[in-house]
């Protein structure tokens, strides 16, 4: 098996050795009704089984070294998961495991919480959602339901929940500095919130804990919210205690906005720029010029010149009043976690005048071209307009889709056989923002930040002018 290692440690390799065993639900699903186990039987039989054993085979596969989804299904593709029904509820069966989600032959306890959580989301959404997705509201009301039968909205917690955005391919000063930045948050009560992988996910819930733990809380929260697509190639970090998947991207993002109360970005790739593209469209709509929602932009020194690229592109894109919604700091985590809970309280007293829960930000409103899922194939990925003759939220709109297109093409199964078949997506827009796209996007590749250290990298994408 590969050994996870952290940034610049060096990697040991050694023989797989698969795992059959038997479990029983830990946390999640610990007590079933016996409609509800006939229910997640007959699920087993049908075409979710495929999803749910691909989300499941990205838990157990934690701590591996690759972000590519189909070497893991190819390494893997006689692992097999099945639902049998006893008198006390499910147990699962798994046939091939991955070794490394165990320890003298029993299951990490970790592993097997988060092994549950994806049985939870996957047959909740398949069985009770199946959300419309004609209006905004409907869309955000699926996200509520969804979260709130994962247990993760509790109406007894003030604000202080923090999600943390960057890439799982970053160096290890960056990596060491996502964790000093999680340390001075922890110290100072707050939670983190990331999208469950490693790097920049990782390293401000490892930082936290030890705050927690030099504060004597022991109620500390590392949430990770994932999607299907994604989690193949970023399964959950092993800090994390509460695992969610949504369904799909947007309703990903949507969840992060209205949990979180503060939103911390450390240097990433694609899906980094993603999500920046996606808060600054919410932060710079009319409906929520009024709205605080802390937005910083961290990195260490070594980063400063990250930064500044993606400051200038955002100005290039959307003009000199984008840089009013976010501030960036560079080289000081207390500062950060000072900025960062000094935001907070103004949130908490915000919604506090307005009668607003503190765990779930209603008042925020999304864009109905935000939620409604986009997938990226070659025909929708030619037809965005990436050109500055349209308003504002039109084209961040389209810039979002663009990079979501790129992650796809790069670590999700149907995005790289996407390109294997037809070649790279085609961007199209006007030369001047092009040429900052395409200068941004050379920037990640030769920075490292499309793959893991040490693999190579073909770009998924052309900059069409």
């Amino acid at each position: 098996m590969t050994t996870r290692t952290e940034p610049g440690e060096q990697k040991r390799q050694a023989p797989i050795d698969f795992l059959d065993i038997a479990i029983r639900p830990r946390g999640p699903l610990d007590v079933l009704s016996r409609a509800e186990v006939s229910q997640l039987l007959d699920t087993s039989q049908t075409g979710l089984y495929h999803l749910y054993r691909n989300c499941s085979l990205a838990v157990l596969n934690s701590g591996s070294d690759s972000d590519d989804a189909r070497q893991m299904m190819e390494t893997y593709r006689d692992f097999d998961i099945q639902l049998l029904q006893e008198d006390r509820g499910v147990r699962l069966q798994l046939t091939s495991a991955p070794p490394n989600a165990f320890v003298d032959g029993k299951m990490l306890m970790g592993i097997r919480e988060h092994l549950f959580s994806v049985l939870r989301d996957i047959l909740y959404v398949d069985a009770y959602m199946k959300p419309h997705r004609e209006t905004g509201m409907e869309t955000t009301h699926a996200v509520f339901d969804i979260l709130r039968n994962a247990g993760v909205l509790r109406s007894d917690i003030p604000p202080r929940l923090v999600v943390c955005w960057g890439g799982h391919s970053i160096s290890r000063g960056e990596y060491e500095y996502t964790k000093d930045v999680g340390y001075q948050l922890g110290l100072r009560g707050l939670d983190i919130c990331t999208g469950c992988g490693d790097g920049a996910m990782k390293g401000p819930m490892k930082g936290a804990a030890i705050g927690h733990a030099k504060q004597r809380i022991k109620t500390g929260r590392y949430l990770g919210i994932s999607e299907p697509g994604i989690i193949a190639a970023e399964p959950p970090n092993p800090i994390i205690n509460e695992l969610v998947i949504m369904p799909d991207i947007e309703m990903r993002l949507e969840a992060f906005v209205r949990v979180g109360h503060a939103v911390i970005v450390f240097p990433g790739g694609a899906g980094t720029a993603e999500e920046i593209l996606y808060i600054l469209g919410l932060l710079m709509a009319d409906e929520n010029k009024e709205l605080p929602y802390p937005l910083i932009f961290t990195g260490p020194e070594s980063s400063r010149s990250y930064f500044e690229m993606i400051d200038a592109f955002l100005v290039t894109s959307l003009g000199d009043t984008v840089r009013s919604k976010y501030e960036i700091i560079i080289a000081d985590p207390e500062a950060v976690a000072v900025a960062a809970l000094r935001g907070i309280r103004r949130v908490r007293k915000f919604r506090k005048a307005r009668d607003d829960a503190y765990y779930f930000n209603w008042l925020l409103h999304i864009p109905t071209a935000l939620q409604l899922p986009f997938e990226p194939t070659h025909e929708s990925m030619a037809q965005l307009d990436l050109s500055r003759n349209q308003s504002t939220s039109d084209l961040v709109f389209n810039l979002r889709r663009a990079f979501s297109g790129i992650v796809a093409g790069n670590i999700k199964e149907y995005g790289i056989a996407q390109i294997e078949s037809k070649g790279p997506f085609k961007l199209h827009g006007d030369p001047a923002l092009m040429s900052a796209l395409d200068a941004l996007l050379k920037a990640f590749i030769e920075q490292g930040r499309m793959r893991l250290p040490g693999q190579n990298y073909t770009p998924c994408y052309e900059v069409v002018a």
